[in-house]
């Protein structure tokens, strides 16, 4: 017997609201409120931007704060929703994702020490003004090291669940073979960009996990509003002894 308990079906739904509230909220912390204040080759002109805008560079902060939380509970959705198909796997694709998620959180720490740098502490006074502001330029742009650090255990976490999905048949096979083949495609782009720098001068860095992600938002959508497919039984059928 093959069955979809109510555990599954309530973690699907929190599976598929969380993916949908965590790709706004990072795009919003990332491309509307931090992006706009960074001036690329200038630190001087980003670490005016950001002192004159604290509030928002706060607000990002928190974006990607709230970005680390959704991540960690999609996981243990995903999880509760794989654990009847292959434990181990569930649990290694659990541990994958919380890697993503704990390196996720030092983006709202290196702002947070960029906005300290930049501050009006006393013993701040012993830096010249534009060491203070190359530093606090150079915690911003760790924010791009954490994420394609990160990369590879995002990508190798959405191979395995979509080698679950496609086991399961839980979501249409086309859909789960694609998750598969766009994963795989994310892990070998950031694992190679890692060795290659200019790589993303071959293929350019949206490309690595584009298609990912648009694999996840469509997975959160059919979750949400299609859910697990209806239990289904499946009997075995024995042929008769002859001999009785």
């Amino acid at each position: 017997m093959a069955t979809i308990d109510n555990s599954q079906r309530l973690a699907a739904k929190i599976a598929g609201v969380s993916g949908l509230l965590a790709f706004p909220i990072v795009v919003i912390g990332n491309y509307a409120l931090l992006s706009p204040l960074v001036v690329t080759g200038n630190a001087a002109e980003t670490a005016r931007n950001i002192v004159a805008h604290q509030t928002q560079v706060r607000v990002a902060l928190t974006c990607f704060l709230t970005y680390s939380i959704i991540v960690v509970v999609l996981l243990g959705a995903l999880y509760v929703i794989f654990r009847p198909v292959d434990r181990i796997l569930a649990l290694i694709g659990a541990l994958f994702r919380l890697v993503f998620a704990l390196l996720w959180l030092r983006a709202p720490l290196n702002l947070l020490s960029a906005l300290r740098l930049l501050g009006t502490a006393s013993y701040l006074q012993v830096f010249e003004a534009d060491r203070l502001q190359a530093l606090a330029r150079l915690q911003i742009a760790a924010n791009f090291d954490d994420y394609y650090i990160g990369l590879p255990f995002f990508g190798l976490a959405a191979t395995v669940c979509s080698y679950l999905w496609l086991k399961s048949g839980y979501i249409p096979k086309a859909l789960a073979a694609f998750g598969l083949i766009s994963s795989a495609w994310c892990v070998i782009c950031a694992f190679v960009f890692l060795i290659l720098p200019n790589f993303n001068k071959v293929v350019n860095d949206y490309w690595f996990d584009s298609p990912m992600a648009l694999f996840e938002l469509a997975v959160s959508f059919w979750l949400l509003f299609r859910g697990l497919p209806p239990s289904t039984i499946v009997i075995s059928h024995q042929i008769p002894n002859r001999n009785i």
